[in-house]
């Protein structure tokens, strides 16, 4: 539980909540993804109180909505919620969380950036993905780890920690109407429902398939998403990097969405970088100015196969110390399955 000691009884007003806390910074999530930690931590708010919850309502996913804690959207919260408190009425209680790991940052360089993008891309169009079928479903399993931070107004102190690593799956339609998430701990038991009437605004596998395998158009589309006031490089880029996170994407236009994401401003390559399963690899990657967090896609150094994720802070913004390791993931399975809730057996295919 991390919680701000009061100086005094009384509870504290907007007013004075808002003098003890630090500027915040340009929020990192997107809108769909913050509503839904919203929704999250009012229930979570509602719980301590020892109220009814009422169910918080589903808004429309864009993509793979990661449901988590990240300290932009989340710092102020902390003050007063309990982070291990359950999801919901049928939530085991969550982990504790453990302090984030810090790294040795490595400088990014442009110098291998054309040729590196080369051979990823080559990669992507060699690599023979499953095609769902109708009533079918794509499965995705990861392990992941992110971000919560705590601040206390009193001495001004903060701390960074991070989620044990745990297992994240996704089941969704090829026309993202219809879906489960499955994240022990950090969800309702047995999962939550990501059904959606309508998912247009979602990268659907559907969608994904109909679109064509050209770098610049697809790099259009990403800047077409851009919006407020936060680096449009960034939101470009963050926006392939969620397409690619959480979704089966087809051979040909993954290696098309990499090549477009060679060409944003600011990416560079990280020489060695490590996903959530240790694996050492190589990154595209990108330094968002306004968080300070560089947004690093790790792939196999050998096969050029995507293997998961990382964030770096590379310099201090709000209290999150240079080389502090925000967010890790990496993937375990995609595959497609029969059914809802269905996980790979044999003679099902694998991506």
């Amino acid at each position: 539980m991390i919680r701000n000691p009061r100086r005094r009884n009384e509870p504290l007003d907007h007013a004075e909540l808002a003098r003890l806390l630090p500027a915040p910074a340009d929020p990192r999530l997107a809108a769909d993804r913050q509503h839904l930690l919203e929704d999250h931590l009012m229930n979570e708010i509602h719980q301590s109180d020892h109220t009814p919850a009422p169910s918080p309502t589903r808004r429309p996913l864009r993509r793979a909505a990661l449901i988590a804690a990240p300290v932009a959207a989340a710092a102020a919260l902390a003050l007063v919620v309990s982070l291990g408190s359950p999801a919901g009425p049928d939530a085991a209680a969550s982990p504790k969380l453990v302090k984030a790991p810090v790294v040795q940052i490595e400088e990014g360089s442009t110098v291998q950036l054309a040729s590196t993008v080369r051979e990823i891309a080559a990669a992507a169009t060699a690599n023979a993905t499953p095609q769902p079928g109708p009533g079918q479903y794509i499965y995705i399993k990861s392990r992941v780890s992110f971000m919560a931070s705590s601040f206390n107004g009193d001495t001004g102190e903060s701390a960074t920690w991070v989620q044990p690593l745990h297992d994240r799956e996704v089941w969704k339609s090829p026309d993202g109407t219809k879906g489960w998430l499955d994240e022990p701990g950090y969800q309702d038991k047995g999962g939550i429902t990501l059904d959606n009437n309508d998912p247009r605004k979602q990268q659907t596998y559907t969608w994904l398939a109909a679109q064509p395998a050209d770098p610049d158009a697809l790099l259009k589309f990403a800047y077409s998403t851009v919006n407020g006031t936060r680096d449009r490089d960034q939101q470009a880029f963050n926006e392939i990097g969620s397409v690619i996170r959480e979704q089966l994407v087809p051979a040909g236009l993954a290696a098309a969405l990499y090549e477009a994401a060679g060409k944003i401003p600011g990416v560079v390559v990280v020489e060695h970088a490590q996903d959530a399963s240790g694996r050492d690899g190589i990154a595209l990657a990108r330094l968002d100015p306004q968080t300070g967090e560089r947004s690093e896609w790790i792939f196999d150094r050998e096969s050029h196969q995507y293997l998961g994720s990382r964030g770096v802070q590379i310099r201090e913004v709000n209290g999150v110390k240079p080389g502090t390791v925000v967010e890790r993931t990496t993937i375990v399975t995609r595959a497609v399955v029969d059914a809802k809730n269905q996980r790979p057996g044999v003679g099902q295919a694998t991506a």
